[in-house]
């Protein structure tokens, strides 16, 4: 046996290599007859011993298919089993993997910061929150016949309602760590109430403030219906079940760049500490944290902070140096940190209450206008959702919860009109922002934000100081925060087919109608004194200018339109809109951690089921 062996294990190596040897000349002869320059190399036979190595693809983390997994409150990690795909070629480019989770984000939706930080990260929450605020309260209480103590009340009242309307959303709504503050969309109706003829006969200017405060009650009590029903009987589902990534693009996108004129239009007016706001926001937030390898979380989570405070003691520095004297009026009330009157007006303790102008009067007129404005506020509020999602590192949220959360802003809107607010509820676009920023999607952070604003809201004195910060330092930060909330719709692009000439037609189209439509609208307004549809309804001319004044609106109802007619029934539409992405998110129960990020507390789920 022994003697068979060694004469057999040489004859077997000869004879391959006998073998291989005539396969590389019949190969070289092969070459020379075609022309070729250089023979292949002959094929090389590689014996392992032990278990097979795994290939690249097998040995690529999870989090590099999926995304990064989110961690629950207890720190294990979520399950989600990664897609089959090939193993790429080690010295071929590759395009970066698909994310369906945003990688990088330090705490997201589930998780929480320690006690000390998260109350910081929410009270620069409560300080983003202000600006809409108080620019929507300058703009509306001088038209409505107010002065500086009705300014005073009304912000207040808003940021108690905001409070309550946040925690609202959070606990039963989307779940997403979004804040629900007061929303622009609702002015054009509002202003149209506030210098309409029916009440240009008080002569009291306070009783005519109460009189318009009671009209937009009972436009917006009937136009919070409007949003509840779409809302909770799931019509809202419904529409946004076709959603794909495609549509989504400009859709979210327009969300941020739709508000470009709050940004440095606004921060021109005070060029002297609007400029100083934006740079020092950029250079804290973006190009010192690279620089500290340990404590680089302090100038992530705290830029805003930091960079207010010091450009806010600037300002007050030159309004105490006289910078301004002489000045004009519109220069000192940009500039200037003691011309906001809200100090003087505001009281020390005052808890709002509901009908606290009195009790709302109806107008058919006025409530069809604040009903256009709700669907738009819902509309914008839904893109406000799917990029809060992605920077709380969040799966894409299922049809059911969207729609479950515009049923509650139905709610907030209700409470808008009990308490007086002059405008609905919309959800913070800038502080969407501000999570991607910071890079916290808590949900316990903006929690601890709207406890902020009840808190400052019912101590009027002290939250008057905060409101007083002059514009054109808030209008620095938009510039950043609105930036954010694009970036996050352009990041769906990596789920769509960028190849296709239907994808780059439907892209490019709707981003421009959406700039365009809302453009011609303004200005011709601005230019005319009224809208381009201007019929002898007044109503009717409010409903048009509210709809296609919104950037998001024009260019969620162009992509949408496209995207489910254009090529309908070819093979490829599916995948190039990405539609294949999000497939197992339509429906609530086809990925576990719809339940993990989305369920409601308290085991509320068994009463309240998401489809």
């Amino acid at each position: 046996m022994g003697i068979h062996g060694t004469m057999l294990k040489p004859l077997n190596l000869s004879f391959g290599a006998h073998y291989y040897r005539r396969k590389l000349k019949h190969a070289i002869k092969q070459h020379a007859v075609a022309g070729e320059v250089e023979p292949p190399s002959p094929p090389r036979v590689i014996i392992r011993r032990g278990k097979p190595r795994k290939s690249a693809q097998e040995e690529q983390p999870r989090e590099e298919l999926w995304g990064q997994p989110c961690l629950k409150m207890g720190g294990e990690a979520a399950a989600a089993p990664p897609p089959k795909m090939t193993a790429p070629k080690v010295d071929e480019l590759q395009p970066h993997p698909v994310k369906i989770q945003l990688p990088g984000v330090d705490f997201c939706l589930n998780s929480a910061p320690r006690w000390p930080e998260a109350m910081l990260l929410g009270f620069q929450h409560y300080l983003v929150m202000l600006g809409t605020i108080v620019i929507i309260a300058t703009i509306l209480v001088p038209l409505m016949g107010g002065g500086n103590s009705e300014k005073s009340q009304m912000i207040n009242t808003m940021l108690f309602v905001a409070g309550i309307n946040t925690l609202l959303q959070t606990w039963f709504g989307s779940r997403l760590p979004v804040v629900i503050g007061s929303s622009s969309a609702y002015l054009i109706p509002a202003i149209s109430i506030a210098v309409s003829n029916r009440n240009s006969n008080y002569v009291d200017p306070h009783e005519r403030f109460k009189q318009s405060m009671q009209r937009m009650q009972g436009a917006l009590l009937i136009a919070s219906i409007f949003q509840m029903v779409i809302g909770f009987l799931g019509f809202w589902r419904i529409f946004t079940r076709f959603l794909s990534p495609l549509s989504v693009v400009p859709f979210v996108t327009l969300t941020g760049l739709g508000l470009f004129a709050r940004g440095f239009p606004e921060l021109a007016k005070c060029v002297e500490i609007g400029l100083p706001e934006l740079i020092l926001l950029i250079v804290i937030s973006q190009y010192i944290p690279p620089l500290m390898s340990s404590r680089r979380a302090i100038f992530d989570r705290g830029a805003v902070l930091f960079s207010v405070a010091i450009v806010w003691a600037f300002a007050a520095l030159l309004t105490l140096s006289g910078a301004y004297n002489g000045r004009s009026v519109n220069t000192q009330i940009s500039c200037r940190t003691d011309r906001s009157g809200l100090i003087g007006g505001a009281e020390w303790i005052r808890v709002p209450y509901p009908f606290q102008w009195g009790g709302p009067s109806f107008d058919a007129g006025d409530a069809f206008a604040m009903m256009a404005s709700s669907m738009v506020a819902l509309i914008e509020s839904t893109g406000t959702f799917i990029a809060a999602s992605r920077y709380a590192s969040a799966t894409p949220v299922p049809p059911s919860v969207l729609s479950r959360g515009v049923g509650w802003l139905g709610v907030s809107t209700l409470i808008d009109g009990a308490f007086g607010t002059a405008t609905g509820s919309a959800a913070s676009v800038e502080n969407a922002g501000l999570l991607g920023l910071t890079r916290i999607g808590s949900r316990r952070v903006i929690e601890i934000s709207a406890g902020f604003m009840l808190f400052f809201s019912v101590l009027g004195k002290f939250g008057a100081v905060l409101a007083s910060i002059p514009l054109p330092i808030v209008a620095a930060l938009y510039c950043v925060l609105f930036a954010y909330v694009a970036g996050a719709g352009l990041s769906f692009l990596q789920f769509c087919n960028l190849n296709s000439f239907r994808t780059k037609f439907i892209l490019g189209f709707s981003l421009f109608m959406g700039l365009s439509v809302p453009q011609y609208f303004e200005e011709y307004l601005l230019a005319a004194g009224n809208g381009p549809v201007h019929t002898r309804s007044i109503s009717f001319n409010n409903i048009m200018q509210v709809i296609f004044s919104s950037a998001p609106t024009v260019a969620l109802m162009v992509a949408y339109l496209l995207d489910r007619t254009h090529s309908w029934g070819h093979s490829a539409v599916r995948t190039d809109s990405g539609r294949h992405w999000w497939a197992k998110f339509t429906v609530f129960s086809a990925d576990m951690r719809s339940e993990e990020f989305y369920s409601l507390p308290y085991n509320l789920n068994r009463f309240f089921p998401s489809f």
